[in-house]
């Protein structure tokens, strides 16, 4: 049985090296997302794919420049509609499914929405938010996350058919040629976005790496290629037989040497762009030699033929069986998973991709973007659809508040009953819904994210008191933000609050992922001045971290639990010899998964959720630390959260946790009447001179 030549089995039009290239993209890709440790760097195929459709888009429009003298827009965007929509249809209706099968229905609503933004193209600032999102931890990967590196390519494909336009408009103004305006036009798009990626990924490496102005610069190096095509193809067939040799060196050296820990795309994605730069400089003239030889052979441009279906349908089939496997996939797996994917990419693309894409019925412009709007409506419908099935364990209108915490209170030995709930329809807030039940202070901006070092006051309670708490620390202080702002409005007293993402109120420093968490630093600092200025009678406080650096200037050094007792009684012992007392509310247990997703899956058997509630060493920290500063004061609700040392999923009808270690603003709230007496008695010892 015979093979059918590549460009009739995938209807391809380009070089086959440039198909060749794509087959190495989409290797390294489909590996690294398998897990091979061999290649650390794999992710770098996206860079590779990256420069490629900046080269074919600029070079498909300048052909139609040179044939024709103008651009059509609707045309362009009509040909894009049916070359990608069809296949990103099917592809997310099916990920749908395969979430609703096969993944946690807690992430359903999440994920319905990832959907949404992935058929609409914006997926990448959707991921990118969500990457600095202090409130997005615990959600798993996306089985839509590789949509990111899609949305860049089309909004790139949106905006520089636009620029190329209007340099042709001018063009013809100034009687110049096209090409030689485009170069200066290119260069306004690339280096500033150069410039960005750099100084992004080291400030901010996780959003850099979905951002669309840190990826531009890598279309635009292809770009650059198709500009530059009339002057590479006067170079000799030897120098760009080493051209394009040097540049596939290049590339797979950076899949060898980078890896997870590398920063990304900053100045170093310079050595795969550049590289698949000098591949696609190299192939124009030396086709049939080196390079380029092994990059046409017949398998190459098979699989490169085959990469746009590959990279959508490999992903969410490796999320979805990371989920069967209980994240126990392995590589082994991984890459039988990967092997099996090339099956649904190809018969997309024999039975959706191709008959779309050259049906003589859709010559018509107009028509082709009608279809390709009703493909989008159908990705779009798939993401809501899987929103709006996600079922609900709080569906029934609420008539009183449930009592939480308040069971402990009335009968402290109901905590061996704590686990089960009235009815399976009454959990509030709902499994489904937990992660969305979080103080109002996020929303009006009052946590501030790991990047940033400025400090935001907000105020609750009674604004016109002269008696002042501060709440001050990292997202474990304003966890009680809620039922804090209650008790301050009875009893008059004016509540502000200082909150930084993984950022304590200590004199020291801690390690993020590029070294010494120095916004944390800044941030402490300016903490210190406004703390001083508001001049408080009592500064509340609490935190995660129970490590900081034994030496604060040096990353190196060893983060240990004697290193945060220091810098949090430092800390605390300059506020008291400025007369500002500290209280240290102690850091609650921290389950081992999620609670709020073992409660959507376990309603019959809540218990499967408890877990031990022993003390957190962040407590014994903050304790030992209260022992060194006379007349600091330690508010423990741990015995609450986990009475008789069992820490419950559900209490009281009330969902304990939302994410991670993060109580509900509901559970919160329900600790009002037993916190209240805590904490008059906190406020009286350290602060007796003030009326409470």
């Amino acid at each position: 049985m015979s093979v059918a030549p590549p460009r009739q089995a995938h209807g391809s039009r380009f070089r086959p090296d440039i198909e060749g290239m794509r087959a190495v993209a989409i290797g390294l890709v489909l590996f690294y997302h398998a897990g091979l440790p061999w290649i650390p760097g794999g992710f770098v195929g996206v860079d590779v794919f990256f420069v490629i459709s900046g080269f074919l888009i600029t070079g498909l429009l300048l052909r139609e420049i040179a044939k024709t003298g103008r651009i059509s827009l609707p045309t362009f965007y009509a040909r894009r509609a049916k070359r990608l929509l069809p296949a990103t249809a099917l592809v997310l209706v099916a990920t749908a499914a395969l979430t609703y099968i096969v993944l946690p229905v807690t992430d359903r609503r999440v994920f319905g929405w990832d959907i949404v933004s992935a058929a609409a193209y914006v997926a990448n600032w959707r991921f990118a938010d969500r990457s600095v999102d202090y409130l997005a931890e615990g959600i798993g990967a996306s089985p839509v996350q590789h949509f990111w590196s899609l949305a860049v390519e089309e909004q790139f494909y949106l905006v520089w058919p636009i620029l190329i336009v209007a340099v042709l408009l001018v063009s013809r103004r100034v009687g110049r040629s096209p090409r030689i305006l485009l170069g200066p036009a290119l260069l306004l798009v690339a280096v500033p976005s150069f410039l960005w990626s750099v100084t992004e990924t080291g400030h901010n490496p996780e959003a850099a790496f979905f951002a669309t102005p840190t990826r531009l610069w890598e279309l635009a190096v292809g770009a650059g290629v198709a500009l530059a095509l009339p002057h590479i193809r006067r170079l000799p067939v030897r120098h760009a037989t080493i051209l394009a040799a040097t540049g596939l060196s290049a590339v797979a050296l950076s899949a060898l040497l980078f890896d997870a820990d590398t920063a990304w795309p900053g100045h170093l994605a310079l050595v795969p762009v550049l590289g698949t730069a000098a591949v696609l400089a190299g192939g124009e003239v030396a086709r049939d030699a080196g390079a380029g030889r092994l990059l046409s052979a017949q398998p190459m441009v098979w699989v490169g033929g085959l990469s746009y279906s590959l990279y959508l349908w490999h992903w969410p089939l490796l999320i979805a069986a990371t989920a069967y496997w209980n994240d126990d996939l392995g590589v082994g797996r991984g890459v039988a998973i990967v092997a099996l994917s090339v099956v649904p990419a190809w018969l997309s693309l024999v039975l959706v991709e191709n008959p779309v894409r050259f049906a003589q019925r859709l010559k018509s412009t107009s028509l082709s973007l009608s279809v390709g709007a009703n493909f989008t409506a159908v990705g779009v419908a798939a993401g809501l659809v899987l929103v709006l099935v996600v079922p609900s364990t709080a569906t029934d209108p609420v008539s009183s508040p449930p009592p939480g915490a308040e069971v402990v209170r009335d009968d402290p030995a109901a905590a061996s009953s704590l686990w089960e709930v009235t009815s399976a329809q009454r959990i509030v807030p709902s499994p489904e819904t937990a992660t969305l039940d979080v103080p109002v202070s996020y929303a009006e901006g009052c946590q501030q994210d790991q990047a940033t070092s400025n400090v935001v006051l907000c105020e609750y309670g009674d604004g016109a008191s002269e008696h002042v708490i501060a709440l001050v620390g990292d997202s474990k202080a304003l966890q009680w933000q809620p039922v804090l702002d209650q008790l301050a409005t009875a009893h008059g007293w004016r509540l502000v609050t200082m909150t930084k993402s993984s950022c304590g109120l200590y004199d020291g420093a801690t390690g993020d992922e590029a070294g010494i968490y120095s916004s944390c630093v800044d941030w402490n600092s300016r903490a210190v001045e406004e703390i001083t200025a508001l001049r408080p009678d009592v500064v509340l406080t609490s935190q995660y971290s129970s490590a900081a650096l034994t030496d604060p200037e040096d990353s190196e050094s060893e983060a240990t639990d004697e290193g945060m007792v220091a810098a949090l009684e430092s800390r605390w012992a300059k506020l008291a010899d400025s007369g500002i007392p500290v209280i240290a509310l102690t850091n609650n247990p921290s389950p081992t998964g999620e609670v709020y997703e073992c409660v959507a899956e376990n309603l019959e058997n809540l218990s499967a959720c408890s877990f031990p509630g022993t003390q957190t060493l962040t407590a014994e920290v903050q304790r030992e630390a209260a022992r060194l500063v006379p007349g600091t004061r330690v508010l423990d609700m741990n015995d609450v959260i986990c009475p008789d040392g069992m820490c419950p999923a559900v209490m009281g009808e009330v969902l304990v946790y939302r994410q991670a270690s993060h109580l509900t603003k509901t559970f919160v709230e329900s600790t009002k009447n037993i916190l209240e007496p805590r904490l008059i008695e906190a406020l009286e010892t350290a602060a007796p001179e003030v009326d409470w």
